[in-house]
């Protein structure tokens, strides 16, 4: 190979990264802030919080634990939950 070529090869190949690049940084390092930060919020809930499920129920959890968070539905229900099924934590107005 000789100089020529080389950046030719280099050339045809800059458009490609540059596009990796914007990928990069408009799509797959906002998704991994994101699945860190319900990770975190997930790791943080305790007994007595409130919280809302990707299906839309509201919910209080009972004990968090390792494989799965058991939340209060209503006085008389008690449900286990995935943790990726939690939604959000809905914060008190106070």
């Amino acid at each position: 190979m000789n100089g020529a070529e080389q950046g030719n090869m280099l050339a045809s190949l800059f458009p490609l990264l540059v596009l990796f690049a914007i990928f990069y940084f408009l799509v797959i390092r906002p998704q991994q802030k994101q699945a860190k930060k319900h990770k975190e919020m997930v790791a943080s809930l305790k007994k007595g919080d409130k919280v809302v499920t990707t299906g839309g129920l509201m919910a209080e959890v009972v004990k968090p634990e390792e494989d799965f968070i058991k939340v209060k539905l209503n006085d008389d229900t008690i449900v286990k939950l995935v943790p990726d099924a939690v939604a959000r934590k809905i914060e008190d107005e106070a």
